[in-house]
């Protein structure tokens, strides 16, 4: 009985009391031999099915808007008129199911945002005075510690304080592996535990988890147009009034009511107008699943012309953890360690990426790092120049030293040193590290180098790349040009551009599109911000957890996997190519049924039947976005050894 109930005041209430009582008819004018009941009945069908139809056109009219449902309605009305209640039950009727069935798969394409919202946790486990207490997960407290139980759903966003499990963050970044948590890491709301106990505290809840930042960003994502749906909305302001006019001047020439009437009801635009919102909801849903998310129908579209994209090296190309590889002292007093403790005292007051790696080898080596430095003076692009007992030194590339010894008037000294310190650099370059020479009052004492390895699956993402139809995949770097050379050369990208400051990352992207092509910005959203913003795609990676990176990026990747942006554009290139066909299928089926009408043949019935077919047809070819398309995984013999041709080096002007 409930089920009943639902379907009568659901979607398909209407149609299915339309289309009984359509049945009713035809049993009491051909069984019963009832013509006038016959009649009767036929015509509450369409009163029934036409009702919502002409409230929605009236509506729309007072709105000043011309659209679909007021050619039905005429149609309808005009049928009923001249005593062809058959064709105006039919009409309405067939309207009706295609309304219907239009919802319920436009509701389909939109299982992503259906599918977070239904993991988004209702409870949470919270430890309060000692106790378990079970709470609304929207009443968590920042700060509180939440428990999370195998099996249960992780209600806030946090970090582990305590205990160990594995969670499954498909719904936050697409993966289907299970993750491994441990103490210090980070969990989403709406992942789902599969195994272990974890203590949780809250560093974000209710509309502040990632989850909700996604929800948001979906919804709204699924509701912007792209600007090939404005046009199409343009389109049919000025269709149907045309239409409406060139029916009543083809029933006036041809004195034909019902031609005329039937021509209302053939050039109807329904699949054309569906055509292209219900091929965006669904690659925005497809792309939602899969950890992509992107900002509107209009980014989906650009993303489809992108032929250029702009990578950063460090932390995208690379792991963004360098590590100390060779410490090559230059000067017969100082000793490898003495020179390596020097250069970590010197780098301790730096917040320079590099500093890193060599304070952490000199602790591991138990060499003293007192303190910071007196003064720390970062040099852009350079290096560093500090204060130690008194004693100026310098830590950066050539152009550093060379600028110290002037400054200090010792340009005319140690020039054997100078030259085997330039040849060490060049050296260390080539093998793809970054080498750093270090002087002491303008005194050249050795070199030290950091490399930072380059991640598993960047080739195979530049060849996907290049398999989705960009043309050129550019890296953008402030490395010097030899230790980003040899990573381009591993990694097979197209072009590299070395020694860039920040500001010349924006001017490169720009001179890309001066180029005439249609660039993707590939950071971290920070750093990266004036590039992003001057691309025509700004991509942030993984950017599960970073709400700034969600919503700004044109394109979000919640996973920080590489292969997600050749899988984003090629997305993108889909839907667009759906929407394409959608449109060749909507406008094909109106030229032809209008040629049937003009020459015969086709009814209006008929003529409506074919058209709700029709939307059909690009409802399903749309919802083709919605099925998962598999890689090839990446073979894991791949290492950072194998080295194609090398690419072209462009230095800053």
């Amino acid at each position: 009985m409930n089920k009943v109930h639902s379907w009568l005041h659901g979607r398909w209430g209407v149609p299915l009391v339309s289309g009984l009582l359509i049945v009713a008819s035809l049993v009491a004018g051909q069984l019963l031999d009832a013509l006038r009941w016959g009649d009767a009945l036929m015509v509450a069908a369409a009163v029934v099915a036409g009702t919502p139809i002409v409230i929605k056109a009236w509506r729309a009219l007072t709105a000043r808007v011309v659209g679909i449902d007021l050619l039905v309605s005429i149609a309808a009305i005009g049928a009923v008129i001249i005593g062809e209640y058959w064709e105006a039950a039919a009409v309405t009727f067939l309207f009706a199911v295609g309304h219907a069935l239009e919802t319920a798969t436009l509701n389909r394409t939109r299982s992503a945002l259906a599918e977070l919202i239904a993991v988004a946790p209702d409870v949470a486990v919270v430890l309060r005075e000692g106790e378990q207490v079970e709470v609304p997960a929207a009443q968590v407290l920042t700060g509180e510690t939440v428990l999370v139980k195998n099996g249960a759903k992780v209600p806030v966003d946090g970090i582990v304080s305590g205990g160990t499990g594995a969670l499954d963050e498909a719904s936050i970044t697409g993966e289907s592996i299970p993750v491994e948590k441990t103490e210090g890491d980070q969990v989403f709301a709406g992942t789902i535990s599969t195994g272990g106990f974890l203590q949780v505290t809250a560093t974000g809840v209710g509309a502040d988890t990632t989850l909700a930042r996604i929800i948001h960003r979906v919804e709204e994502a699924q509701d912007a147009k792209a600007k090939t749906q404005k046009f199409m909305d343009r389109f049919s302001a000025w269709y149907t009034p045309a239409i409406i006019v060139l029916s009543i001047i083809f029933g006036l020439a041809t004195q034909d009511v019902v031609l005329a009437l039937t021509l209302l009801v053939i050039a109807c635009p329904g699949a054309l107008v569906i055509s292209i919102p219900v091929s965006i909801v669904a690659g925005i849903g497809r792309g939602a699943k899969d950890g992509i998310l992107v900002k509107g129908g209009e980014f989906l579209e650009t993303s489809a012309k992108i032929d250029a994209v702009a990578l950063d090296k460090t932390g995208t190309l690379t792991q963004g953890r360098p590590q100390l590889t060779d410490v090559v002292p230059l000067d017969p007093g100082i000793t490898r360690d003495e020179l390596l403790q020097l250069a970590a005292r010197a780098e301790a007051g730096s917040e320079h990426p590099l500093a890193r790696p060599i304070v952490e080898a000199a602790a591991e080596l138990g060499l003293a790092v007192p303190g910071l430095p007196e003064h720390t003076d970062p040099v852009p692009g350079k290096g560093i120049v500090a204060t130690l007992d008194g004693q100026r030194i310098a830590v950066g590339n050539l152009a550093l030293i060379e600028a110290e010894q002037a400054t200090l008037d010792r340009a005319g000294q140690d020039a054997g040193v100078n030259d085997r310190a330039a040849q060490t650099v060049q050296e260390l370059a080539a093998a793809g590290r970054t080498p750093m020479v270090l002087a002491r009052d303008g005194q050249v004492l050795g070199v030290v180098a950091v490399a930072d390895k380059i991640r598993q699956d960047a080739p195979e993402m530049v060849r996907r790349l290049h398999a989705a139809g960009v043309k050129k995949v550019v890296m953008l770097t402030g490395d010097i040009a030899p230790v980003a050379e040899a990573v381009g050369a591993q990694v097979g990208i197209d072009e590299v551009r070395a020694g860039l400051l920040p500001e010349d990352k924006l001017d490169a992207v720009a001179d890309l599109q001066r180029q005439g092509y249609t660039v993707a910005m590939v950071g971290d959203g920070v750093n990266d911000a004036p590039a992003l913003a001057t691309a025509d795609i700004g991509v942030a990676m993984g950017a599960a957890g970073t709400g700034v990176a969600i919503e700004t990026a044109d394109i979000a990747l919640m996973k920080d996997n590489l292969l997600k942006l050749p899988e984003a554009v090629s997305l993108a290139k889909r839907t667009v190519a759906n929407m394409r066909q959608n449109i060749v299928i909507a406008l094909a089926t109106v030229a032809v049924l209008m040629l049937g009408v003009i020459f015969g043949g086709v009814t209006m019935a008929i003529g409506m039947l074919v058209h709700e077919v029709s939307v059909l047809v690009v409802i399903v070819n749309a919802m083709r976005l919605l099925r998962r398309r598999e890689h090839q995984p990446v073979d894991a013999r791949t290492t950072t050894d194998d080295t194609p041709s090398r690419p072209r080096v462009a230095q800053p002007a």
